[in-house]
């Protein structure tokens, strides 16, 4: 059954707008959430120790071989103006900026943080790599309407980035914290280093955002478009990355294989929904101006 909390998270997203002029206008607006995430508690979950091979022992290392390989794919994309690129760039800063939060001590559990970021990493590659193999019928929903317009070329960058973020936080993510586990063996949980990740991510918009329209798209952060600058993009990340704390918990709880198939089915459901609304809200008649910015920059 689903909690009367994930109905008040629901209803609050639901309320909200990509992209809010009050919002947009003030970027000290972009934590407004923050009190009404905190005031929803997590619901119990029992532990259950992470026992996947994607980095079983969360070490910081396996951070740094996603960098690497983060960095691999970009070059490739990058040379070719591939439009998977405005993603891939945007992916590797956070996860840049995670491995920095996690040698600072930002989080309190650094393995937690560590297995997560690994095993959310990889089901953004297997995606990419199914997709560009044919193998299309495996990939999800949300993932193949985001890649579909980048093969296209039909999108704005700012499309294209809302698209596989989309796909990745909407549709990956919630599976990926049920896997690695909502608390730790104390009971405790990790609900706040989740939580803690939000005012990071805020940070890092700006500096993303000018980089994405240097080197691909000049208009990624012309915020004339339907108002997503970056403090419009944290309001619409804070409110996706609760989305999918909750979801997670409804798969974890699912008491039948019904209930569990009844809450897969809602997270594929919501984040085909956004891809379908992010692809005709931004989609751009034609993508010759950017792709010859990117030969010249990218």
């Amino acid at each position: 059954m689903r909690s009367p909390l994930v109905g008040a998270v629901t209803a609050l997203l639901v309320a909200l707008p990509l992209g809010s002029p009050a919002v947009a206008d003030d970027p000290l607006q972009a934590g407004w959430l923050d009190p009404v995430i905190e005031i929803l508690p997590p619901r119990p979950v029992p532990h259950t120790p992470y026992t996947g091979s994607i980095c079983p022992d969360g070490a910081p290392s396996c951070i740094d071989a996603t960098i690497v390989e983060m960095q691999r794919r970009l070059d490739r994309d990058a040379a070719a103006c591939d439009h998977d690129a405005i993603f891939g760039l945007a992916y590797l800063r956070v996860t840049e900026d995670v491995r920095t939060a996690v040698n600072a001590g930002w989080f309190d559990d650094e393995v937690w943080l560590g297995q997560v970021d690994a095993v959310f990493a990889d089901l953004y590659f297997d995606a990419m790599d199914a997709w560009h193999r044919g193998d299309t019928a495996s990939v999800p929903t949300a993932w193949r309407i985001a890649l579909q317009a980048a093969d296209d070329r039909s999108m704005t960058g700012m499309g294209n980035f809302l698209l596989a973020m989309n796909a990745h936080v909407n549709r990956d993510f919630s599976y990926v914290l049920a896997e690695v586990g909502l608390s730790g063996a104390s009971g405790a949980s990790h609900k706040p280093d989740h939580n803690a990740y939000n005012p990071r991510l805020d940070a890092l918009m700006d500096p993303v955002f000018a980089e994405e329209a240097a080197r691909f798209d000049p208009a990624f952060d012309d915020f004339s478009v339907l108002g997503v600058d970056a403090a419009a993009a944290g309001t619409i990340m804070r409110g996706w990355r609760e989305m999918v704390w909750r979801n997670a918990e409804n798969l974890v709880l699912a008491r039948t294989p019904i209930d569990r198939l009844l809450a897969k089915r809602a997270i594929e459901e919501y984040a085909a929904t956004q891809a379908r609304l992010i692809r005709v809200a931004f989609a751009s008649p034609s993508s010759a101006a950017r792709d010859q910015w990117c030969a010249d920059h990218g």
